[in-house]
């Protein structure tokens, strides 16, 4: 069975994180579902650096859908966004209480995750600058964390998003599917290939 994907947007969202995240998954063939977050319900997105992304629904119509996993692209923005609505901590919290993969990355793990206490325990990695929002005996300062004891997953930024989108294609539909996508890029050394 295919494994899906809601994936969060709001205004201020950053697109290098949302746009890898979605197209990795894609490639993947996980199925992926982009929701808007936007308080006023409109389907089209302008993210941190202008680009405009437009969703497939707003968040109201998919919230209840059933999906493996719920992804939360950074941006001071669009986590400030993320962390004022409801709807979406709602629907974070019922994830996580399903046994769901939570992945947030960037500014998302300090200014909702914790913001909100949505992991009480759970170690998690954000953008360097946060650091001080997390508390420090969740903060493990690397490239992607997965705890599995929560279901969290968790990056630093725009850098690192081939690397959390690939540990979460792993997570979802294992590693050799993982292998198989990162063998479609050309990544630098550094970034685990899932080959070894």
């Amino acid at each position: 069975m295919t494994a899906s994907v809601l994936l969060c947007l709001a205004p201020g969202s950053e697109e290098t994180e949302a746009i890898t995240t979605f197209d990795l998954l894609v490639r993947a063939g996980i199925a992926v579902t982009v929701a808007s977050v936007a308080s006023d319900g409109a389907t089209t997105v302008t993210c941190s650096r202008g680009a405009r992304l437009v969703a497939d629904a707003p968040l109201v119509s998919v919230a209840d859908n059933p999906f493996d996993a719920i992804v939360l692209p950074g941006g001071v923005k669009g986590a400030e966004c993320f962390r004022d609505s409801p709807l979406l901590v709602e629907c974070i919290r019922q994830k996580h209480q399903e046994g769901k993969i939570v992945a947030a990355i960037c500014a998302v793990p300090a200014l909702v995750l914790e913001h909100h206490q949505l992991f009480p325990v759970g170690n998690m990695t954000g953008y360097p600058t946060l650091k001080e929002k997390i508390a420090p005996e969740k903060w493990m300062d690397k490239r992607v964390v997965f705890d599995p004891r929560v279901n969290l997953l968790t990056s630093q930024g725009p850098g690192t998003s081939m690397d959390f989108a690939l540990k979460l294609i792993d997570l979802l539909s294992g590693r050799a599917k993982a292998a198989e996508v990162a063998a479609q890029l050309v990544l630098p050394p550094g970034i685990y290939d899932y080959r070894e």
